[in-house]
């Protein structure tokens, strides 16, 4: 779940993206996972998912390296994209959490980018890595 403002827009790397809403200061919790809001899923529970659903889940989840399990963002935090310098990522002062925080200070209408390395188990082989910024 998001824990600041945001909005989505045209982004200049790949299609959608999100932006900050309001500024940000380095070190303030971005999103964290909340269950009943986001979902973890299981390849059991994807497999039994009409393909629709599973192309639409697996086209916004991502196979996390420490539970084995998709995460889906319910919110926004789906369309965050990809960058090799990102503005957001894990808490560097407790990694294992799934909160991520701002590694920067944000202006309001930046876009809030993310490492995925940080978090994708099977980052090659969605082939997410395929529009990225510098």
């Amino acid at each position: 779940m998001l824990l600041v403002k945001t909005k989505i827009g045209v982004s200049s790397i790949h299609g959608i993206g999100v932006f900050a809403d309001q500024y940000v200061m380095r070190g303030t919790p971005m999103w964290k996972f909340q269950p009943g809001f986001d979902l973890q899923l299981t390849l059991a529970e994807l497999d039994r998912l009409s393909e629709p659903a599973r192309h639409q889940t697996l086209n916004y989840a991502y196979l996390d390296r420490s539970s084995n399990r998709y995460i889906l963002c319910a919110d926004d935090a789906r369309f965050y994209n990809h960058s090799e310098m990102p503005n957001t990522g894990p808490d560097p002062t407790n990694p294992d959490d799934y909160i991520d925080v701002a590694l920067l200070d944000i202006e309001p209408g930046e876009e809030i980018l993310c490492n995925y390395r940080d978090f994708y188990t099977d980052i090659e082989r969605v082939g997410k890595l395929v529009h990225t910024s510098v």
